[in-house]
């Protein structure tokens, strides 16, 4: 396509981009003003002059989203299931807390990673969302609850350090006075571990919450579940991790998903105190997803759950169980995809029959 995505543009590179076609400055706020509003079409865009808008017809285009599916929990989670213009699939899931709502959203469709206790990697990798097509999600879901979004992470479908340069481009629109302006300290990006992308977003020095997702103490057990582990290992990720921390000032939210016998023992408990003492961080323990490709896995008691954490805190390692929300809709990324998908896959070989 050799259309410029116009919504992933800043202002200021509207503004550029229309100086070169001699249209006057004000005319790009105006533009700028109905992407932020969400409206998908040129035409739509009522001060615009016609003549103008079938320029802007030529030269861009404006990538959209419509609610495939919709699952609301009896917690009042909602999870969506997004089709972008190319019929690709994505998820989002809106949260309420007390102190406002927050929204984990996606950064690709499908993902290349291969975690083997995650959903999304089954589902295979497609592509990389356009920037836009990330901020949609938070437009979108915010229209359709009729609520105003506080926080966001971006910890949905997708690796976000292996999309950089949308995710960048995201970061720098949603948190811009003239879009969102959701400040960067509501915003948590997680990783898997690729080392050199957290070297790289260290130098952009955003007050952004970095959630390394860890899930082991050591590479023996890390190699099982984490296919990343084997270019960069434990010792290598926390290496970044911690010139991460010097660099920006910022806690790492480290993610711990607990996985019965495996990485839920006294030991893995003081491995990992160990390899983070002195760290300025925060350990944040996982139940595992209950899946059905998940059988392999057993999930960790609560009081198993809960001897892990003593004994991190007796070691003066901060720490806390994730609360479990939107269980009984699939609120776990990459599962209401998988199901939709089989489900449209059963109907069109019904009617093949």
């Amino acid at each position: 396509m050799n259309k410029k995505d116009i919504k992933s543009m800043t202002l200021q590179e509207i503004e550029k981009d229309f100086a070169d076609m001699s249209e006057r400055k004000f005319r790009a706020k105006q533009v700028y003003q109905w992407l932020v509003k969400s409206v998908n079409n040129f035409d739509d865009m009522k001060n615009i002059p016609q003549i103008f808008r079938d320029t802007l017809k030529e030269k861009y285009f404006i990538p959209h989203l419509k609610i495939k599916e919709k699952r609301i929990s009896s917690d009042g989670t909602i999870k969506y299931l997004f089709e972008l213009f190319d019929g690709e699939l994505i998820e989002s899931v809106l949260m309420k807390y007390k102190h406002g709502y927050s929204i984990c959203i996606s950064t690709q469709a499908g993902c290349k990673m291969g975690c083997v206790f995650c959903a999304t990697g089954r589902n295979g990798f497609k592509r990389n969302l356009f920037a836009s097509e990330i901020l949609n999600q938070i437009e979108i879901a915010q229209k359709d609850a009729n609520i105003k979004i506080s926080n966001i992470v971006l910890m949905g479908m997708g690796e976000p350090l292996d999309n950089y340069d949308n995710v960048i481009k995201f970061l720098k629109l949603v948190s811009s006075k003239d879009n969102l302006n959701i400040g960067m300290r509501h915003i948590s990006l997680s990783t898997c571990g690729l080392v050199d992308k957290i070297y790289k977003l260290s130098q952009e020095r955003f007050q952004l919450t970095l959630s390394v997702s860890l899930h082991a103490p050591n590479d023996e057990i890390r190699n099982k579940i984490m296919k990343i582990n084997n270019k960069w290992n434990v010792s290598d990720l926390i290496t970044a991790c911690k010139k991460y921390i010097a660099k920006t000032g910022r806690r790492i939210s480290f993610e711990y998903t607990m996985i019965k016998n495996l990485n839920d023992t006294p030991k893995c408990a003081m491995e990992l105190s160990k390899i983070l003492k002195g760290m300025l961080c925060h350990v944040n323990l996982i139940p595992l997803n209950d899946c059905s490709f998940n059988e392999q896995f057993g999930k960790s008691s609560a009081n198993r759950m809960y001897k892990f954490k003593d004994i991190l805190e007796k070691e003066g390692i901060n720490v806390t169980i994730r609360r479990t929300l939107g269980k009984d809709i699939e609120a776990a990324c990459g599962q209401l995809k998988g199901r939709y998908v089989k489900k449209e896959d059963g109907l069109r070989n019904g009617m093949r029959k």
